[in-house]
């Protein structure tokens, strides 16, 4: 509807002069608005993605892998603290217990401390690489231009590829099944620590049993949902952002 049918019926219908400068006025704004939309851009699709992808959106993907980077992130960080946090706890109750239990017990307790400390080192070292692309991709898009070119859009798009590319690897690594192997021989270790070495069988036991439980739980909570993610962005399917809280299941089944 052009501005001089719209004046024509404001008039018609006996409007103040008031409103059909008001409606004049917002014609004007919807009309130079409408070419402010932004045009399409298009980036390369990676060489392992459905060759539709290219035909999507940058900005859309860009914001998709940003989003499930972020939902990652946070479970991830949660997961990371729950853990740490516990197991850390364990190990300070271990070394307060000391005082309190008999000379010849105390080195099952020291045991215990070392081990929690040894099982934090992990978390402090080594934390899921979600956390550090999440906020790295978040700052780099805060930094990049409100209307990016393709020649702007392009190169950080296919950064957080990559970055969404090897968090999904690093997950997969983390389900393997020697980190299954590692977790029960360190645990072992234990184990035959305290009753070779100083005939606790029993403490040994209980301390290598216990140790070997807590790891595998952590290593089977732990959050898995950039494979999926990975694979349905190569796919074109950009589905809502859920939690998957039992995804593990599917990798760590390969054990």
């Amino acid at each position: 509807m052009c501005h001089g049918q719209a004046t024509g019926r404001a008039r018609a219908r006996g409007w103040p002069r008031g409103r059909q400068t008001a409606l004049l006025l917002a014609l004007a704004l919807v009309a130079a608005a409408e070419p402010a939309r932004a045009a399409p851009l298009h980036c390369p699709a990676p060489e392992a993605a459905a060759s539709s992808l290219a035909a999507i959106d940058a900005r859309t993907r860009l914001d998709w892998i940003d989003r499930r980077l972020g939902a990652t992130a946070s479970r991830s960080s949660t997961w990371a603290w729950l853990w740490g946090s516990g197991i850390a706890a364990s190990g300070v109750a271990s070394l307060i217990a000391v005082p309190f239990v008999p000379t010849e017990q105390r080195v099952d307790w020291y045991a215990s401390a070392i081990s929690a400390g040894i099982g934090v080192l992990p978390f402090l070292l080594m934390p899921p690489r979600a956390i550090g692309d999440s906020n790295h991709l978040q700052r780099e898009r805060q930094l990049a231009p409100a209307t990016p070119t393709p020649q702007q859009l392009c190169p950080l798009l296919a950064d957080a590829e990559a970055r969404l590319t090897r968090g999904a690897e690093e997950q997969r690594q983390q389900q393997a099944w020697w980190v299954h192997a590692a977790n029960l021989g360190f645990n072992l270790g234990v184990f035959l620590v305290l009753g070779l070495g100083y005939g606790h069988w029993t403490a040994g036991a209980i301390n290598g049993g216990a140790g070997a439980v807590v790891g595998e739980a952590i290593i089977l909570t732990r959050p898995t949902s950039s494979i999926d993610d990975l694979r349905s962005y190569r796919a074109g399917e950009f589905g809502p952002i859920g939690v998957r809280p039992w995804a593990f299941l599917r990798y760590s089944a390969k054990f």
